[in-house]
Parts: structure tokens; sequence; C-alpha cells
């Protein structure tokens, strides 16, 4: 019996745990690994018991890019017909909070996975890279876009230009990754965060992703009554008056979600 592209495991307070499981082929991201996981985070978005989520490749590897192999053949009209942005949609518009914990390389589709991610720890041996062009193509899931947003067009450009990797300190000076641990630890420091965010309110969690990615490429007046609105509204739950009165009491608070 064949191992699964996919496994997810849940580690308690509200985490699951997604992990990439292509090793021979350091996960290389195929139609049906990408379409798999894009079930997979529809269903944990609509699970209750899921509060925040992992999504790693293991100790050894993140993902690094896209299975060359089918690019020998393919043409325009089977990769348009293939609309793979929903795959990526599925994770762009889950409403947990995703940490991505990357060991070993995050390359082309790699990289612009974990990009999609709210949160990225890096193992000190991490690498990081848009290396598409050496292959006569360029990035296809955000490695010009997400890239450049998150680290400014002339850093960005030499990497979608040149091909080179960056290292996880280098990746950590420019602000593509979070936080920068030992190998060993990254995992657990992901799990760790995740947790943490899980004995939160989820629908604060849910307003705070989805202004800050509304709000990035709006003009600033406009994100900042966005910002202002959902703040207001949060005025109205569950969570925020029990999350003033737990403060106040000083007891952990009960969140529900509404």
């Amino acid at each position: 019996m064949e191992e699964p592209l996919i496994i997810c495991e849940k580690k308690g307070e509200g985490v699951s745990v997604v992990r990439l499981n292509r090793p021979k082929v350091r996960n290389a991201l195929n139609s049906v690994l990408r379409q798999q996981m894009a079930d997979l985070f529809i269903q944990l978005n609509d699970d209750p018991q899921t509060k925040a989520i992992v999504l790693t490749g293991g100790d050894k590897v993140f993902a690094a890019g896209a299975d060359i192999n089918d690019f020998l053949t393919t043409s325009t009209v089977d990769m348009y017909l293939r609309h793979s942005e929903r795959y990526w949609d599925a994770i762009t518009n889950s409403r947990k909070p995703i940490i991505a914990a990357v060991n070993g390389y995050a390359l082309g589709g790699g990289c612009e996975l974990a990009m999609h991610a709210d949160i990225i720890i890096a193992g000190k041996s991490a690498k990081f890279g848009q290396p598409e062009i050496k292959i006569g193509l360029m990035p296809g899931a955000g490695g010009t876009q997400r890239l450049f947003r998150a680290i400014g067009k002339h850093k960005a450009m030499k990497m979608v230009l040149t091909g080179n990797m960056i290292s996880a300190d280098e990746a950590d000076t420019m602000g593509l990754v979070s936080e920068v641990v030992e190998d060993e630890a990254t995992i657990t420091r992901a799990i760790e965060i995740a947790k943490q965010l899980s004995h939160y309110s989820p629908i604060a969690l849910a307003q705070i992703k989805e202004v800050a990615n509304l709000g990035i490429d709006m003009p600033l007046e406009g994100a900042l009554a966005l910002e202002r609105k959902a703040f207001q509204i949060l005025f109205n739950t569950h969570d925020q008056k029990e999350g003033a009165k737990a403060f106040l009491e000083k007891r952990p608070a009960e969140y529900k979600g509404h």
C-alpha cells in the first residue's frame, strides 16, 4: 500500500500538523499532492476542533518545488485547464492561523507555499529560492508577487532573476521569515506558537488575518477604515467580553469563536 502524500496529525490544544510526504522527490508538489492538500485545508478550515495549523515537510526538506517531470510534456492549454490557483486559494482563504515549519529546501513552489503561511519558522539549514529561471520558466504561484511584497523589489528581483538560493539567516534579515531556530527545534517551535494561538479568540484571529491580507493592497486610508470597522465589530462578540472579563479576573479566558 502506497504512503499517503499528505499526513495530518492532531497535536492537542486545537493544533493540526499537516506534513508533506514525498521524501523520495523532496516533497515535489505535483498536482495530486496539491489537490489533496487543498482538500485537507478546506476540511481543517471547517473543523471546529482545529484552531491553528502547522505546515511542514518534515525534518529534512520542506518542498523543493514543482515536479519537473510534469513539465516535459505539459502544454499551455493543459496548464491553464488545471486552474491550479484553486489549490492555492484553499490555503490563502483559511481563517485559521498557519505556521510554516521550514527545514531544508523551500524552492520554487515550495518557497511560494511557505509564503502562504502567516508565520514562517525556519531551521538554520533552510534554503529559500525561486529557481524557475534556470529551467526557462518564471514563478507562477506568488514568487513575483508575495515575495516582492514581503522583502521589496530589489531583493526579490535578485532572487527571481538569478534563481539563487538564500540562507535562513539571509531570509530572516530580509523579513521573509519570522524566526530562525536550530533545525531540530523547527517543528516543535511552530507547534508551540500554534498552541499559543489556539488559546486566543478564533473570531479575533480570523479578523486579524482578513484585515491584514486585504489591507496590504489597499490605499492606507481605506485599509485603516477596514481595520477600524473590524475592530468595532469585535465589540459585539462573546469572545471580546469574555476576554476582557477574564483579564480583569486574572483567569484564562474561555473563548467560543463568536
